[in-house]
């Protein structure tokens, strides 16, 4: 469903040489990972006979009961519906090679050789293992590796790539993911989404953030999904540990891991999506020319796994951050605002270098504008210059309220810019006047006389004293296109383009952790608070701010989730409110989800034109919208397609 898999890293416990213990243990994760629903189960590197038997690997009875316990197992697989891989040392041609054997209904369907055998340090597998390299021929009989009634030849090598229904996987065995060119790279390149390591990594001091550093950064590199067992600690002590360390990782990021160092005798399950793979390799040009470059080197071939069954998995073991943009780790996400901040600052850093001007932003007392005022008065600290270069100028209206205006004051008196105020409600009035409107009928007009009277003050007092005019509308009302056009759409720089709406409360939240402006941060802290609004439509009777932006556009939280996914992935309408459906489970009913991205997509497409034409603005994140750069998109698509999806929506 939606290309979500069910993957499994087993680590069972060990007994080093007693094969018949280890494979009822194998076959007893088998079983756990059944009632889990895994349709793809890994285990670690020689997992059968047990990583450290050192010289009785070459005893003929270990290797013997080592053949008997892979046959078991191939047996006790046929009825069910799992991709079974497992290690064990395999005899063909009179050596001795450390395979991955990939099972599935009770046929063998490859076995993968391990290429590049450690023999440094503490680890001495030339003495035992010849390397694929080493391998003449490419196809075994069964009977080569196990005794059974059936007859069938079996691909053998480390360049194997295994098709199962839509979805492509390799295999690679512990030492291969630290050469510099593992087999795994020509894997990735010729198809396989999913990497399986069969690893036996001893642990030390530091290693275990080393390995996850190494699956992390091949993964980003492969733009693959990783599913990493490693032999856990019922391996043998006599001169190493043996860290258990399991990883199922998805392009850079690891989405499960054991918590302990030295673990034995566990499962690890995850879902992965398979529709973030496809999607980056479809965006990812330089993936394929590296194909094109290299991949015909070496020659890949493909194995198809005769499977009937939907082997997909319904998601729910995958987790899905309802806020995308935001770390939910606390202090990840300081040190992730801190660094984008500091990205804000260097932009326009950049721009005032060569403008060599002052700069001038329209200061309402909510966050956007906010944000960019605190982004803009630390570019002066950056560059040496006086707060009085910065010029910000509240312009009260019909729906200004006195906590915002107050608030804007505060704020600028704080940071010791320079402050002027400029009201525009008598310049509004003359202009509904000049235009026929009746100021009774609060409607858009209503509201974007006083937009583009602002935008026009901005402008123009910006001109008088050779500044430019910083923009605050942030990426979520680009998106939404919850913006004036010629209004505050439009700036000299626009210091907010690529920040959505549900980031600007944490990097405001982080100036304040920072100390940045310790004189603002009390005003910071009630900014924060105060609802987001427009505040063109004047106040209820008590003064508070009436005109909330959320209740006419909807929740920002929602359409910050679909911009993601639709920007981030291109996934279809139909998996976004499935994954929305999960994320928002205790927030949002489905009517009200549906509601809103419907809307989301509604506004998406009509409102392209302001998109087309707005100013310059840093990115910062994966998602942008400028037309210079990540959205090239026509003004007048249709979104007839992604609406009617929507509607026949459950």
């Amino acid at each position: 469903m939606f290309e979500y898999y069910r993957v499994g890293a087993a680590v069972p416990d060990v007994k080093v040489a007693d094969v018949e213990y280890n494979k009822a243990k194998i076959i007893e994760k088998i079983d756990e990972a059944m009632s889990h629903d895994v349709k793809i189960i890994a285990f670690p590197e020689l997992s059968i006979t047990g990583y450290t038997c050192s010289d009785l690997f070459m005893q003929t009875s270990l290797l013997d009961m080592s053949r008997k316990a892979l046959a078991d197992i191939v047996s006790y697989s046929e009825n069910i519906d799992m991709v079974i891989v497992v290690g064990a040392p395999i005899r063909l041609s009179y050596q001795l090679y450390n395979a991955g054997i990939v099972i599935y209904r009770g046929v063998i369907y490859g076995v993968h050789i391990k290429t590049f055998l450690p023999n440094y340090n503490e680890f001495y597998e030339k003495r035992w293992f010849s390397s694929a390299s080493d391998l003449d021929i490419t196809e075994i009989s069964v009977h080569d590796i196990i005794d059974c009634d059936e007859d069938y030849d079996i691909p053998v090598g480390n360049n194997l790539i295994f098709h199962i229904n839509d979805m492509c996987f390799g295999l690679e065995i512990c030492e291969d993911i630290w050469a510099p060119v593992s087999p795994s790279t020509w894997e990735a390149m010729a198809g396989a989404e999913l990497i399986i390591n069969l690893s036996a990594s001893n642990d030390t001091i530091g290693k275990r953030s080393f390995r996850q550093s190494l699956i992390r950064s091949h993964s980003t590199a492969l733009m693959c999904s990783y599913l990493y067992a490693s032999a856990g600690a019922g391996e043998s002590s006599t001169d190493l540990i043996f860290s258990g360390h399991s990883m199922i990782a998805e392009n850079g990021r690891i989405i499960a891991e054991n918590d302990e160092i030295a673990d034995n005798d566990y499962l690890l399950v995850s879902d992965l999506d398979m529709g973030k793979i496809k999607a980056d390799r479809l965006k990812g040009k330089t993936f394929k020319d590296a194909y094109t470059l290299y991949g015909q080197s070496i020659l890949i071939r493909e194995v198809f796994i005769e499977c009937n069954e939907d082997i997909t998995s319904d998601g729910s073991k995958y987790n899905i951050n309802p806020h995308p943009f935001i770390p939910s780790d606390i202090s990840r996400r300081k040190k992730r605002c801190k660094d984008i901040f500091d990205m804000q600052v260097g932009g326009l850093a950049k721009r005032l270098s060569v403008t060599g001007s002052k700069m001038v932003i329209g200061v309402s007392g909510g966050m956007d504008s906010t944000l960019a005022l605190l982004v803009a008065a630390q570019t002066l600290k950056k560059l040496g210059k006086p707060m009085t270069d910065l010029v910000g100028i509240t312009m009260p209206a019909f729906g200004t309220t006195d906590r915002t205006y107050n608030n804007s004051l505060e704020l600028m008196s704080t940071l010791g810019i320079s402050t002027k105020t400029i009201p525009i409600k008598d310049a509004c009035l003359k202009h509904y006047e000049d235009i026929g409107h009746d100021t009774e009928i609060k409607d858009i007009t209503f509201e974007n006389v006083q937009a583009r009277e602002r935008t026009q003050v901005l402008m123009d007092y910006a001109n008088k004293i050779g500044a430019i005019v910083v923009g605050t509308g942030d990426l979520s009302e680009l998106a939404l296109g919850w913006c004036t056009y010629n209004a505050d759409q439009m700036s000299m720089y626009g210091v907010n383009a690529s920040i959505p709406k549900t980031l600007v409360k944490w990097l405001i939240d982080s100036v304040i952790e920072y100390n940045m402006f310790p004189d603002s941060s009390e005003v910071l802290k009630d900014i924060i608070d105060t609802p987001i609004s427009p505040e063109l439509l004047p106040p209820d009777e008590n003064g508070n701010i009436a005109q909330k932006t959320e209740d006419t556009v909807g929740p920002y939280e929602l359409h910050d989730f679909f911009l993601y996914y639709v920007m981030r992935y291109g996934f279809s309408p139909s998996k976004i409110y499935y994954m929305a459906k999960r994320a928002f489970a205790n927030a949002y009913d489905e009517e009200t989800i549906k509601k809103w991205l419907n809307t989301f997509y509604r506004r998406f497409f009509n409102q392209q034109f302001k998109r087309s034409c707005m100013p310059d603005g840093v990115k910062v994140g994966s998602v942008c919208l400028s037309p210079r750069g990540d959205w090239r998109m026509p003004s007048d698509a249709v979104n007839s397609l992604w609406i009617k999806e929507v509607e026949k929506l459950n």
